[in-house]
């Protein structure tokens, strides 16, 4: 389903990694040294472009094709445990909001909810980590709680519904190219959101590429842009 840009919409749902928090460089940190050593080397723009935005299931499942196309093994049983118990300490050591997130967001008088791949208790923690769990509770949705993760539509249908608001109504912010595919399948606007540390020019144009109406760099210009909302 196309949507069309909207000047002032009524709610605003935010992906939770390199949107709100910056943990997708972490992870990646953390991700790329484990899929080598099972010799799996990806370069850095394709890995973004393929993972960003799966969950760990489909995360595992596409990894687990290559791994045999590759290698002609499976993926180790125990990969996906190994790579969220190091992306959870990172984390905990870590793990900042992206700059100027805390700011943007309280000041936007509109509601609000975060539509994230992550597991759900994993991202309640790292939104507790960066003080922004006030901000959304209790509109915190994991794709735990849906039928189909990103690039489905069913985690913001799920935040659109929970809010009260209809999808067209809502503006999603996205960094990954399955996040902006999932709010457009979801009927929504969507802005790119090129602020996180894992992002670069190339990143960003297949936002563009992928149905997002705009990219913003920062959460500066974001929140220069919600203050037109009224």
């Amino acid at each position: 389903m196309l949507c069309v840009a909207m000047q002032s919409p009524a709610a605003v749902i935010f992906d939770c990694d390199g949107v709100l928090v910056d943990s997708e460089i972490l992870a990646i940190e953390v991700e790329i040294v484990l899929l080598a050593d099972c010799g799996l080397v990806y370069p850095p723009e394709e890995y973004r472009h393929r993972f960003l935005g799966l969950n760990d299931a489909a995360f595992r499942e596409a990894l687990e094709q290559d791994c045999l196309d590759r290698t002609g093994r499976p993926l180790p049983e125990d990969f996906l445990h190994r790579a969220h118990v190091q992306r959870w300490d990172a984390c905990q050591t870590k793990l900042v909001e992206v700059a100027g997130c805390g700011a943007a967001v309280g000041a936007l008088d509109l509601p609000k909810a975060v539509a994230s791949s992550s597991g759900a208790a994993f991202l309640r923690e790292k939104l507790r980590l960066t003080g922004l769990l006030g901000a959304f509770d209790p509109h915190v949705y994991s794709a735990d709680l849906v039928a189909r993760a990103k690039p489905h539509p069913d985690v913001f249908l799920h935040a659109a519904a929970a809010l009260g608001v209809a999808p067209g109504r809502c503006l999603a912010i996205e960094d990954s190219v399955n996040g902006v595919l999932s709010a457009r399948a979801a009927g929504m606007a969507v802005w790119g959101f090129a602020g996180g540390g894992h992002m670069d020019v190339s990143a960003s144009a297949r936002l563009v590429e992928a149905g997002a109406e705009r990219v913003v760099q920062d959460w500066e210009e974001a929140a220069g842009r919600f203050n037109a909302f009224g």
